[in-house]
């Protein structure tokens, strides 16, 4: 019996979470037990989840569903919600080459982490970016450049997607590792006040 295909997609999401909750409350009965006679610092739990983590919940999420139609109507409420790029950003020099559809990324740094903000005028790409930002913003350099997109492997999405969209995928992660080895590259040369908030230069990605 599949309860997913009796739902619409708000009630599939609600149920999920709904789910996911009840999983988190038996994870934190089995830390609470599992923590005894630990120091303190063991037992904290991290505000920003490490890329594997955050991996992981994609994959988990993707999983709930019964099939691709559902799955895409999910990439879609992902583009839908992802906050729309200023227009001041949206020029050829932070669009991402390959893709057939329009795609900007800008890219920041605060405190030593990169924070992309990235935008489509194609709403299932902007699904796909939402996914992107949430893997790869707010890490460090070297998270980025050693972390290959191999989750879309896990979801089989490059065999759900057109040619045009796959290779637009691998552009957008293409780019995003540029920027990251971009900044490395910028701290190696300058060494100093690594922690200003520093717009990278497109010009430098090309």
């Amino acid at each position: 019996m599949y309860i997913c295909q009796r739902l619409d997609l708000g009630a599939v999401i609600e149920l999920k979470l709904s789910r996911t909750a009840g999983m988190e409350k038996s994870a934190l009965r089995f830390q609470s037990i599992d923590r005894a006679g630990k120091p303190y610092y063991i037992g904290r739990m991290s505000n920003i989840d490490t890329i594997d983590q955050t991996t992981q919940e994609i994959v988990d999420e993707f999983a709930f569903f019964d099939d691709w139609v559902q799955r895409y109507e999910y990439i879609i409420e992902l583009g839908k919600a992802l906050p729309d790029l200023s227009d001041d950003k949206k020029d050829d020099a932070h669009r991402v080459p390959g893709c057939q559809s329009q795609v900007w990324f800008y890219a920041r740094r605060e405190e030593g982490r990169i924070h992309f903000d990235a935008d489509s005028d194609a709403m299932i790409v902007r699904g796909l970016v939402a996914l992107l930002l949430r893997v790869y913003s707010g890490r460090t350099s070297q998270e980025i450049i050693s972390t290959p997109p191999a989750f879309f492997e896990v979801l089989e999405l490059g065999s759900h997607l057109s040619g045009s969209r796959a290779n637009g995928l691998h552009a957008m992660v293409t780019r995003i590792h540029a920027y990251a080895k971009a900044f490395r590259d910028e701290d190696a040369k300058t060494a100093s006040n690594p922690d200003n908030v520093v717009p990278i230069n497109p010009e430098v990605l090309t």
